[in-house]
């Protein structure tokens, strides 16, 4: 379970030296600090289910959901997650992982995400569209539709029949959010595809 730091303070008010409790907990593997003023309780949690908390709001995208959907073939071992406004890449390891997180434009931001639930934990992920649009966006700029191909098939590795598969509606109609090149030549490329 998700505690923090006052919540575990008011739980512990019985004891002399709360803090001290809580250093104690922490020795004891009864409690896991996920970032400075939050922990969990449960040492088991998938580390997946945590990012949300860690930092705020964000969604799980990227690299880690282009794997998850199979879209990449590669395993990710870092949760990978958007945000907006916190304008830098920001990155915590703790006893789950590794996390980073990095903005996306606030106008895109609220579309596409999923809400998952695993173990009582509550989630929230992009939709395989979104993530790519997520990770498209964080890529050095293309100028045409051959060199959007490149980076997707080439530099990204995507694969070509989970590409397919993706509901392209969903890419157009997010894609001009991004206001950046290289989704203007996805939507371009999906348009030719698609006629």
């Amino acid at each position: 379970m998700i505690i923090s730091t006052s919540v575990l303070m008011d739980q512990l008010s019985q004891y002399g030296d709360p803090a001290g409790k809580v250093l104690r907990m922490k020795k004891n593997g009864e409690l896991f600090q996920l970032t400075r003023g939050i922990y969990e309780t449960n040492g088991t949690a998938p580390g997946y289910c945590l990012a949300g908390a860690i930092l705020g709001p964000s969604y799980l995208s990227f690299d880690y959901a282009l794997s998850y959907y199979g879209l990449i073939p590669e395993a990710v071992y870092s949760f990978t997650s958007a945000t907006f406004g916190k304008k830098k890449i920001k990155e915590y390891v703790n006893h789950f992982g590794r996390y980073t997180y990095r903005d996306v434009p606030s106008e895109a931001y609220p579309f596409g995400i999923v809400i998952k639930e695993v173990q009582g934990y509550v989630y929230q992920m992009a939709g395989p569209e979104k993530a790519l649009c997520d990770k498209l966006y964080t890529m050095p700029p293309v100028t045409s539709q051959r060199e959007i191909q490149r980076m997707l098939f080439e530099d990204l590795w995507i694969d070509r029949s989970a590409f397919e598969k993706l509901d392209f509606s969903g890419i157009l109609s997010v894609g001009e959010k991004y206001h950046c090149n290289n989704l203007k030549y996805l939507m371009k490329y999906i348009r030719r595809e698609t006629k």
